[in-house]
């Protein structure tokens, strides 16, 4: 049997919507598989009774179905779904990886992105590879149609997790057809300042990079509390706050020592909205690895 744990991912962030993505520290997917005549999937885990254990209609089945390598596949999840912290391609790439592995396909990591990706397909309807490839390569992913761009990076990362149901296909029902060419032109400035902050390892561009006045504020209004969690994470000494993905989770960048403070913030922000929430103290993470 091999074992696989793969991470949370935070995609878009703010303005690289379907193209920026970053793997986290926390939390992670773990994986076990072992050869079978025909795929079975158990899951266990956080919000395992709502993932289907049909093949058909999960996202490691159909990992599985593009890799012709049928498999007994145990999915204990750590990321939960429907949580923007990229659930679904935690086991997307950990089964890819896998899957891999155990019928010897040889690919490489960046060959296994357009295969994770059939399994996103299953939740948003589209293949996106903006939460696979960071699951997959770790560190900050840049994902066009020429392939993926990686980058290392070491920032410090709040995640918090508030206790609202926001779907994939109704965060990306508010995405806009259009946009003012002012707008456009703003939200490409603040990318290209998010990657050369990422390239840099400075959590001030990243943050000032992370604005996008295009689909963030469509996907914020969804979330109970946002602004005021927003602000006061700022206040904390996050420099940047934006949606993690399509929501409901938010993602703050700062620095090291003020992690815990911000984590504090987001939460007492959250629950003076009358909300839940949960906070994951983080970092740029690595890709899947693979335990033997």
């Amino acid at each position: 049997m091999l074992t696989v744990r793969a991470p949370a991912t935070s995609a878009n962030l703010g303005s690289g919507f379907d193209v920026f993505g970053l793997a986290l520290g926390a939390p992670a997917d773990v994986i076990r598989v072992e050869r079978a005549p025909e795929t079975t999937i158990e899951v266990t885990g956080v919000g395992s009774q709502y993932i289907p254990d049909d093949p058909a209609k999960n996202t490691v089945g159909a990992v599985a179905e593009a890799l012709d390598a049928p498999a007994y596949i145990r999915i204990d999840k750590g990321v939960r779904p429907s949580s923007g912290l990229g659930s679904s391609a935690a086991s997307a790439a950990a089964a890819a990886v896998a899957l891999d592995e155990l019928y010897d396909r040889g690919r490489s990591r960046e060959e296994l992105v357009p295969v994770a990706a059939e399994g996103e397909a299953l939740v948003s309807g589209e293949a996106h590879a903006d939460n696979v490839a960071p699951a997959l390569l770790g560190g900050f992913t840049v994902v066009t149609d020429d392939g993926v761009t990686r980058v290392d990076a070491s920032l410090s990362l709040v995640a918090c997790l508030p206790d609202i149901t926001v779907s994939t296909r109704d965060a990306r029902g508010v995405v806009p057809d259009s946009a003012a060419l002012p707008d456009v032109v703003e939200t490409v400035g603040n990318a290209a300042t998010l990657a050369v902050g990422m390239a840099r390892d400075d959590p001030d561009l990243v943050g000032r990079g992370m604005d996008d006045g295009i689909v963030t504020p469509e996907r914020a209004a969804l979330i109970d509390g946002y602004d005021a969690v927003r602000e006061a994470a700022l206040d904390a000494g996050a420099t940047g706050v934006t949606v993690s993905g399509a929501g409901p989770a938010l993602l703050a960048v700062c620095r090291r020592p003020d992690r815990r403070a911000v984590a504090a913030a987001m939460l007492d922000a959250f629950d003076d909205a009358g909300v839940e929430s949960r906070a994951y103290q983080t970092r740029v993470g690595d890709g899947a690895r693979l335990y033997r």
